[in-house]
């Protein structure tokens, strides 16, 4: 349960850096105030995973979460490059990812 919560905790985090671009220097109400709800949500959910999860595991998981989906959401939705090597660099940060899950002790 608590890797579903941790895998939550990551998805806030892209939503608080989307929300933080959109935001517009925080410029846009609408958007700051759902930056202020999914860091509150993320930090929240991050804390409760790292009650049962090694805190360095927890950590690594969920910024690479929040890493893999904000590339994928700055490519698909604000036009960012899908350069080769940036893609090659993805994958292997999500194969560390599935690397720390599959040989963490909890």
């Amino acid at each position: 349960m608590n890797w579903i919560i941790l895998i939550i905790a990551g998805l806030f985090e892209v939503g608080f850096t989307t929300c933080l671009k959109l935001s517009n220097n925080f410029s846009n109400i609408k958007w700051s105030v759902a930056f202020f709800v999914c860091i509150i949500l993320s930090f929240l959910l991050l804390n409760k995973a790292t009650q049962s999860l090694p805190m360095g595991t927890a950590y690594a998981v969920w910024t690479g979460i929040g890493a893999v989906g904000t590339v994928i959401i700055g490519i698909t939705y604000f036009n960012e490059p899908a350069t080769f090597w940036r893609i090659f660099f993805i994958c292997t940060l999500i194969g560390s990812i599935a690397g720390l899950k599959f040989f963490a002790s909890h």
